[in-house]
C-alpha cells in the first residue's frame, strides 16, 4: 500500500517543481507513461484475477517504461516511428487489462446488489 502513496507523491513533487517539459523529452515521456499505465492496468487485472505478484508488478512498471522509451530512442536514431509500436502494444494491453478489471468488477456488484 505505500508504494502508490510514494509514487503519487513524487509525481505531484515533479510536477511542482518540473510545471513545463522540454519539447524533446516530450515523446520519451509520453511513451514511459503509456508503458507505467499499462503495468498499472495490470496490476489491477492481477489482482481481480488473484495473480498479482509485487516484484512482477514493480520489475513491469520501470522495465516496460524503460524498455519503450529504448525503443523510441533507437526509432528517432534509425528515423523510424518505433513509438507507434509501443502506443500499439501498450494500447491493446491497457484495454485488454481494463476489460478483465470491469467483468471483476461487474461480477462483483453483481453478487452484492443482485443485478
Amino acid at each position: 500500500m505505500i508504494l502508490p502513496i510514494v509514487g503519487l507523491v513524487l509525481g505531484i513533487l515533479l510536477a511542482w517543481f518540473m510545471p513545463a517539459i522540454n519539447y524533446d523529452y516530450s515523446k520519451y515521456l509520453a511513451i514511459a507513461v503509456l508503458a507505467c499505465l499499462d503495468s498499472v492496468f495490470g496490476g489491477f487485472a492481477g489482482y481481480a484475477e488473484n495473480k498479482f505478484d509485487k516484484a512482477v508488478f514493480v520489475s513491469g512498471f520501470f522495465g516496460n517504461a524503460l524498455l519503450a522509451v529504448l525503443l523510441t530512442f533507437i526509432g528517432e536514431k534509425l528515423n523510424l516511428d518505433l513509438y507507434l509500436v509501443a502506443i500499439l502494444v501498450f494500447g491493446n494491453r491497457m484495454f485488454t487489462n481494463f476489460a478483465i478489471i470491469r467483468k471483476y468488477l461487474l461480477n462483483k456488484f453483481k453478487k452484492h446488489d443482485n443485478i
